[in-house]
């Protein structure tokens, strides 16, 4: 097994790390830089339009099916119709990694959203008609978790193809993402109150429809021959290259090991339990101003990744997620609200960073060529905890109060922090260079 954090670095220059994670044969000598690249060209701008319109979408959806939902099939209707959206992605994510590495990750991007402009569009004809049936809840939410399958392992790929800088890009993105979840969860509500749920799952089919369209008009650049084509026959083997590649990288196998841990006793339960004790404690408007908080949080956490370039982003990174440690500790001793509110904005600062120095690492020091899937096992097995931290929160509780539990959740984040920092691949991993400025490759409109 490769134990070299960055096994994509050059051996005639091992004191340098590639610029973007490729052989240097792949690109131009780098050029000394001053000050950082443009970020805003039209390429990135109409990525960031698509991503930020299609997180507002997702940011939505959890209080429409709450709401919505539940109020025609209660509790374990929501469960269902969420848990098999969930399942679906866990089982289909690998397969969708495969298929933007062989068909081109905006392809499969644009017929993603172009499939949940579908299933939305006739969840909205459903709720303006009346009730809609479960069964048909069940299947969109099916085939919308198929088509998130065939999307996210894109996400990751397409940000080197967009940015010439990609931790600013996706600290940008990281910003984005967490003010839709302020303004989404916030908007889908308003909605249902003054219309119905209808208006928000139409509303969310316009964002989808909004997304495909920019993610279309992009022009993305040439990409070299693949050395080894790929045959119609050759799936198994191109799942087979991606969980090489995925394992052959210490650093990225070893955080996704500990992932799995913060989401089977820190993130899966977390929401649950929470928001229980948070409600009942101080009102469901005090859980509210703490999501909220958490999302500001974010942002500022998303704007510090956008200055800041450690020379280890990893190991900043794992530091800087000590401090997610507030928000647990922080319910299970019932603190006052301005100490609630602070411990999630710190949480959500220090996850904001972590998540951009993780991506910004993935995108760099993994090969193009196997991106898609990389990205893809590293979703699965992330996604994989939370689904059974989520399915494990009910039970535990009859173990023990929400409260020790959530006591055990902030210990794991100290435990899980020091165990990143020990893992020398985790640890030394160094940044990559950016991009030096120049022109990107000429655009390739048949990608």
């Amino acid at each position: 097994m490769n134990t070299d954090p960055s096994p994509t670095r050059p051996t005639t220059d091992p004191s340098r790390p590639p610029a973007d994670g490729r052989e240097r044969s792949e690109r131009a000598p780098a050029v000394p830089r001053k000050g950082p690249s443009p970020l805003w060209d039209r390429r990135f701008a109409l990525y960031f339009t698509a991503r930020s319109v299609s997180l507002f979408g997702d940011a939505m959806m959890p209080v429409a099916a709450a709401l919505a939902v539940g109020a025609l099939y209660g509790v374990s209707g929501v469960g269902l119709v969420l848990g098999v959206w969930t399942g679906t992605f866990v089982l289909l994510v690998l397969f969708g990694g495969v298929l933007a590495d062989r068909f081109g990750a905006r392809r499969m991007m644009v017929g993603a959203d172009l499939v949940r402009v579908a299933t939305q569009g006739v969840l909205a004809v459903a709720f303006f008609a009346g009730r809609p049936p479960f069964w048909l809840l069940v299947t969109m939410a099916a085939l919308a978790g198929a088509a998130v399958a065939m999307f996210l392992p894109g996400v990751n790929g397409m940000v080197p193809l967009v940015a010439r800088d990609p931790q600013r890009a996706n600290a940008t993105l990281k910003v984005a993402d967490a003010l839709a979840h302020l303004l989404g969860p916030a908007v889908a509500g308003l909605l249902i109150v003054v219309a119905n749920a209808g208006t928000v799952y139409a509303l969310d089919a316009a964002t989808f429809l909004l997304s495909a369209l920019c993610l279309a008009l992009l022009r993305l650049p040439r990409r070299a021959p693949d050395p080894a084509p790929r045959t119609a026959g050759s799936l198994r083997r191109d799942l087979r290259q991606g969980w090489r590649e995925f394992r052959a990288r210490t650093w990225m196998w070893s955080v996704i090991l500990i992932w799995i841990g913060y989401g089977v006793l820190v993130f899966g339960p977390l929401v649950p339990l929470a928001s229980a004790l948070i409600g009942a404690r101080l009102g469901p408007d005090a859980y509210g101003l703490a999501v909220s908080a958490l999302g500001a949080g974010t942002v500022l956490g998303g704007l510090v990744a956008l200055r800041l370039r450690p020379a280890r982003p990893l190991a900043a990174g794992a530091t800087a997620l000590t401090l997610y440690t507030a928000l647990p500790l922080s319910v299970a001793l019932d603190a006052d609200l301005p100490v609630l509110l602070a411990a999630h904005a710190t949480a959500g600062g220090a996850l904001a960073f972590w998540s951009v120095m993780w991506a910004t690492s993935v995108q760099t020091h993994t090969p193009p060529g196997v991106l898609n899937r990389v990205t893809a096992y590293e979703l699965a097995g992330s996604v994989s905890g939370i689904a059974l931290g989520q399915i494990l929160a009910g039970p535990a509780t009859a173990l023990t109060t929400p409260g020790h539990f959530l006591l055990l959740s902030a210990l794991t984040c100290l435990v899980a922090t020091a165990a990143l920092l020990a893992v020398p691949a985790i640890r030394t991993l160094p940044r990559t260079a950016p991009a030096p400025e120049t022109p990107l490759p000429p655009a390739d409109t048949a990608e």
